[in-house]
């Protein structure tokens, strides 16, 4: 079987999320690490395209959350996050099979082996476990550090170097994000911040890690094998779980297991991947500033939980501090 930087010349998917079509193109010849990607064409064409990619991740990401909380109506924390695994691995597995998509090249694995412990097991364990005593408020601080942490992994391990500008921008969005996250919880840490700061960290690396792969190979390539390395894994796990925790099927349980395993664990990623790998990855992260945001939108309408008029204030500076990210000088 033919390596993956040779076979993967054919291969291309389009992914259907939110109204819009996104084609993951075959990488071109040279990327890699150091490589910069194509932001050049007519009207900036490639560069909005990536952009477009990252904000509809960014949307899939935001109502993780909830239906998250949706999902632990029905299922207990481990069967929630195994069988979430395990339906997108079915589906990465589906198109990784209908394509006829060669194995990854061996020196690919360990990068996928990142990706697979930060974004497919790490970071929805240690958020759900959190989410058992965190309001989704509360669980967003994780959200608001994330796009500078996945800043700060980009820079020590590609090598990137954006400007003062972009810095200073990012550091203040973050402390925007933080300053209200805190706020709406009280003002008082608990128990959850120990799983959700690790959940940031392992988040952050699989993020950094996902997107140099997908400068290599197509970003749906590279979520997809991160999810079938996982399946010896998550199989077996949800079988325990599911026969040790107790499952009451609800509309709203079945519902957030579907959006977390299709929505947030495949599709978001397929795009958020793609969207890195064309804008860059300190760029597209920072547009994560504006997902703790939207995840109290949706926690409203969907949760029924209250918002402070502080909102529309952070939400104000917030995309200042995008607008200035996505302008600065990488």
């Amino acid at each position: 079987m033919r390596a993956q930087d040779s076979a993967t010349a054919d291969t291309s998917i389009a992914v259907t999320t939110a109204g819009a079509v996104i084609t993951a193109a075959p990488p071109e010849a040279g990327t890699g690490r150091g490589a910069a990607p194509n932001r050049t064409g007519a009207a900036g064409g490639p560069s909005r395209a990536g952009t477009l990619q990252a904000t509809l991740g960014v949307v899939a990401f935001s109502l993780t959350f909830p239906a998250t909380a949706w999902g632990l109506e029905s299922f207990g924390p481990w069967s929630l996050v195994a069988a979430r695994s395990t339906l997108a691995a079915v589906i990465a597995g589906g198109c990784l099979l209908a394509l006829r998509v060669p194995v990854p090249a061996r020196g690919h694995w360990a990068g996928l082996a990142v990706v697979a412990a930060g974004v497919v097991l790490g970071f929805p364990l240690l958020t759900t476990l959190a989410l058992q005593t965190s309001t989704t408020a509360h669980a967003a601080v994780v959200v608001g550090l994330l796009p500078l942490t996945t800043a700060f992994f980009s820079a020590l391990r590609m090598g990137a170097r954006p400007s003062r500008t972009f810095w200073g921008a990012a550091v203040t969005g973050a402390a925007a994000v933080i300053a209200f996250t805190v706020q709406q919880s009280g003002g008082a840490l608990t128990g959850a911040d120990t799983y959700l700061f690790g959940a940031l960290l392992v988040c952050a690396a699989g993020y950094t890690e996902g997107g140099r792969l997908a400068r290599i190979m197509p970003g749906w390539q590279v979520i997809g094998w991160a999810l079938v390395l996982c399946l010896p894994l998550t199989v077996p796990g949800a079988l325990v779980a599911l026969s040790y925790e107790p499952v009451h099927p609800t509309m709203h349980g079945v519902a957030g297991l579907l959006w977390v395993a299709a929505g947030s664990q495949f599709l978001g990623l397929v795009v958020w991947y793609r969207g890195m790998a064309t804008i860059g990855i300190p760029k597209a992260s920072q547009l994560q500033l504006a997902q703790p945001l939207l995840t109290l939108v949706w926690s409203v309408l969907l949760l029924g939980e209250h918002l402070t008029p502080a909102v529309p204030l952070t939400a104000s500076a917030v995309l200042v501090c995008i607008a200035v990210t996505q302008r600065a000088r990488s």
